[in-house]
């Protein structure tokens, strides 16, 4: 794989020539990947969480008083803790600097019985400036169905931090989000049987038709039964047996290696800038021509003052001065066989920033030179 930077764009492209061996018709090359790799079990799947709780232990980087929630919050916390804050006459005075009101969030992952560990994800609900050295309380993490599947706490953890004094500030990532390592425990598992599945199901993460017959075609022959049946192009049926081991048959199935077909594709991120290509992505001859005016107006304001014992008075005189640039037409021209290397290279010489090849790619999609997938994040 080679990667070519034009400023702000990455192009990631993989060559054929590390791919295995051509189909029968030698017209589209093909990859060998593992059941396990390109297709999931229907049923077995992770699960959303999500609490509400408070980070403490903050260097006066967390919620101001305008915010009203990060209070309650600390209230009632403090009255499971057997304190009563209700009639207190400082409770309108009470300042949460040192604390911050915060979402969390974590996935169950299938099996996972209780005494599991998981990670955590933190982020403030409020107007914290960083959460950096918080402790997050105890909380309890919720599933769709609003039952309590997991507790969190623990120390955080950031990529980032906030600094200032004296109205600088100097910020480096998101100090408004971490993460807790192992940091909620699991109370209840979701529960999944599946010595009770009479039909299991695959399915494909990308929906095909010939992956999904090869696959069939390639676990019936390695199981040396009629076992598995295309019924899409994303779901493959597994007919059990009344006293089959299905983990061992799940283990036996999902490591038999599949010849898969790519789909050629082009992901865009405008927001970043980045580009990646996939190797099975093919051009057509097509020319290019790119090119821009660029007009700049700068503005000068120049002081005027009078003559020594004059009646005239000082006056701002504004200076306009416009400046115009044609840039050259830049060509590129592609002939039959161009491959995304010539692309990159030929987008590389003209100096395109990234705005400039996204452009490209839509205009070439547009025109049919470009046949692949074009997914613009």
């Amino acid at each position: 794989m080679r990667c070519f930077t034009v400023l702000c764009l990455v192009v990631l492209f993989a060559f054929r020539a590390g791919w295995p061996a051509t189909t029968a018709t030698g017209a589209q090359r093909v990859k060998l990947a593992r059941v396990k790799d390109i297709a999931t079990v229907e049923g077995v799947r992770d699960n959303k969480l999500v609490g509400y709780g408070i980070v403490v232990g903050l260097r006066g980087t967390g919620d101001s008083q305008q915010t009203v929630f990060p209070l309650q919050t600390l209230v009632s916390t403090l009255q499971r803790m057997g304190v009563n804050m209700q009639q207190s006459p400082q409770l309108s005075q009470m300042r949460t600097q040192n604390m911050a009101a915060v979402f969390i969030s974590a996935t169950l992952p299938a099996f996972a019985r209780p005494g599991n560990k998981i990670d955590v994800t933190v982020s403030s609900a409020g107007d914290a400036r960083s959460l950096e050295g918080g402790l997050l309380l105890m909380t309890p993490l919720y599933g769709l169905d609003g039952q309590i599947y997991a507790e969190a706490q623990g120390p955080l953890v950031l990529g980032g931090y906030a600094v200032g004094a004296n109205g600088n500030v100097r910020q480096y990532n998101h100090p408004t989000t971490g993460r807790v390592p192992d940091g909620a425990m699991v109370e209840r598992a979701v529960p999944l049987d599946l010595s009770r599945m009479k039909v299991l199901s695959l399915l494909l993460n990308d929906a095909d038709f010939r992956t999904a017959e090869m696959i069939a075609t390639s676990i019936n022959h390695e199981m040396g039964r009629p076992l598995a049946h295309a019924v899409d192009s994303r779901r493959i049926t597994l007919a059990v047996q009344a006293s089959e081991d299905i983990p061992s048959l799940l283990a036996q199935v999902e490591s038999v290696e599949v010849e898969t077909y790519p789909r050629a594709k082009v992901v865009v991120n405008e927001r970043t800038g980045t580009v990646v290509i996939g190797g099975d992505v093919r051009l057509q001859p097509v020319s290019i021509l790119h090119g821009g005016l660029s007009v700049n107006v700068v503005t000068e304001y120049q002081v005027s003052q009078p003559a020594p014992f004059s009646q005239g008075t000082t006056q701002v005189v504004p200076q306009t001065t416009v400046q115009a640039q044609d840039q050259p037409v830049n060509r590129i021209e592609l002939k039959q066989g161009a491959t995304v290397d010539d692309l990159v290279q030929n987008l590389q010489q003209i100096g395109a920033s990234a705005r400039d090849i996204i452009s490209i790619l839509q205009a070439m999609k547009e025109a049919g030179a470009l046949e692949a997938e074009l997914e613009v994040l």
